[in-house]
């Protein structure tokens, strides 16, 4: 439950900063963690794919 409320906060500051912050800023940042999350998730699928299971 403490997580949650801790998650809830940190989430209203995200956004009440990226409200505060220029359009052009906040479409910015969101294109760079879209990047970031779709490269995550290629080296997630492939790099799974590569690794042999040794169970």
């Amino acid at each position: 439950m403490l997580f949650l409320v801790v998650a809830l906060l940190l989430l209203g500051a995200v956004l009440g900063t990226v409200a505060h912050a220029p359009l052009t800023f906040s479409v910015a940042a969101g294109l760079v963690v879209a990047v970031w999350l779709g490269v995550f998730a290629v080296r997630e699928r492939y790099g799974r794919r590569r690794t042999t299971s040794t169970h």
